[in-house]
């Protein structure tokens, strides 16, 4: 027996419509005591997928007229009982018909329960139920893509995959060990390295995608760094759309981190605009300054801005030792002024440099190329397997690191057993990753991140 619950699956603003999803073992029941149907039939009569016009009350009262539309299980979204209430969609109305279905019996629903209650149904998996949540999140047509991938099972197929290819082969073992007078042939050395070499490959291969797969599905923090007024701001405001900071020709302007959310190409980029690193005397400044490097250190990805129009200076070489080793474009703004600034050590320090001009939008295209490049979007395949959460990314690199030991043993001539226990243990690590075996504290965590309705 499921508890019945409810909740709002529309945003609560002012719309068209408003839809209120009921779905549990007395679904039916519920909405069959709030709404009444023009045609006098029950809700309870209907079949599946079948829809009826009626009005919602609440306390003897008519509040609203609508539609009921009926699942019935285990073809609906959660593999329960469902009924869907469509109402007219002002935020006091769907508020009011949500207060009516829980009158009538229903429990609020939780974050997440609805796809929460479709997964422990068996009508998806776990990479599938964050597929989701990826696919509301979307901000353009390449995160869409991914996600539908995912929501499609191509994570779960290539795990399931995998997980097949190690089976067989701890199958394999565990008989001969077992069952020594069966005769059963002994799987050759050279056959389980095969064997663990394939999976060690396409497991690599789906991690060295994590970071792009995620860029486009989740977004990057992106600090954009620099001196005071080399057009840090400029360039957050460009690449915004709009002015959301100040710019002003005295350095120094922005002393706090500014952030907006943006989308540049196929990317996500969650743009923080920093004060400029420079030593000051001004507190606050300073305060600013230390803001600006703490978000270089936790970034994704920095856009490293310098003003071709001066030399390079002791601050704009503190910028080059702060970005060592991380994820960077070189930024060389102010192309409409002349040209005096040292390009190529910047090209030397740096494997992505562009050239534009903040103010004037020149320039724009290439940087959006070298943002993809750099972050990998521009090669990917969003047909194909990739992870998207970092939880995903964990259970794969405890699977890989499974299957490194189970090749080290069997170099080093260590009995099968323990080359099974590996081969045990790099299996489970997959079928976390789509759920079959994650723990209760696991899926819960994952449920919870969900919007409420959904």
């Amino acid at each position: 027996m499921s508890d019945t619950i409810a909740a709002i699956s529309t945003p609560v603003a002012a719309g068209g419509i408003g839809v209120i999803r009921i779905s549990g073992d007395d679904a039916i029941a519920v909405a069959d005591r709030a709404f009444n149907a023009t045609s006098g039939k029950k809700l309870s009569s209907l079949k599946g997928y079948t829809a009826a016009h009626g009005r919602v009350h609440l306390d003897g009262e008519d509040i609203d007229e609508g539609v009921a539309l009926v699942f019935r299980a285990p073809r609906s979204y959660t593999g329960e009982d469902t009924v869907e209430i469509s109402c007219h969609g002002g935020v006091f109305v769907t508020n009011q018909v949500l207060r009516a279905v829980l009158s009538a019996g229903a429990r609020p629903a939780e974050a997440g329960e609805f796809t929460k209650r479709a997964f422990l149904n068996g009508k998806m998996d776990l990479s599938e139920a964050e597929a989701v949540m990826s696919l509301i999140g979307a901000q353009g047509q390449q995160g869409m893509k991914a996600a539908m991938t995912a929501l499609d099972g191509a994570l779960s197929r290539k795990t399931d995959e995998l997980c097949a290819k190690l089976i067989s082969a701890s199958a394999h073992m565990a008989a001969w060990v077992d069952y020594p007078d069966e005769e059963i042939p002994e799987i050759s050395d050279d056959n389980l390295r095969e064997i663990l070499t394939g999976v060690k490959s396409q497991l690599t291969a789906l991690l060295s995608k994590f970071d792009a797969g995620k860029a486009l599905t989740s977004g990057v923090d992106t600090a954009i760094v620099g001196k005071p007024n080399v057009g840090k701001s400029a360039l957050m405001n460009m690449l915004s759309g709009f002015s959301r900071s100040i710019v002003t020709n005295i350095a120094g302007t922005t002393r706090d981190v500014v952030e907006e959310t943006v989308r540049v190409g196929s990317v996500i980029l969650r743009l923080a605009d920093t004060a400029g690193i420079r030593e000051s005397a001004d507190i606050v400044e300073s305060i600013g300054v230390d803001l600006a490097r703490t978000r270089i250190e936790r970034a994704g990805l920095i856009l490293a801005v310098f003003d071709g129009s001066a030399p390079l200076d002791n601050s704009d070489r503190e910028i080059f030792e702060l970005c060592k080793g991380r994820d960077v474009i070189a930024i060389v703004n102010k192309t409409d002024l002349p040209s005096k600034t040292d390009i190529e050590y910047i090209r030397n320090n740096f494997a992505e440099t562009v050239f534009i001009s903040a103010m004037s939008h020149d320039g724009e295209d290439e940087l959006t190329k070298a943002i993809e490049r750099v972050l990998g979007t521009d090669k990917i395949d969003t047909s194909k397997a990739m992870l998207t959460t970092e939880r995903q990314r964990a259970s794969t690199i405890g699977a890989l690191e499974s299957v490194n030991e189970a090749l080290t043993a069997l170099e080093i001539g260590i009995t099968m057993d323990a080359v099974n226990v590996c081969i045990d243990t790099a299996i489970d690590k997959l079928q976390e990753l789509t759920g079959k075996k994650a723990k209760e504290t696991v899926v819960d965590e994952v449920f919870s991140q969900f919007c409420v309705g959904k």
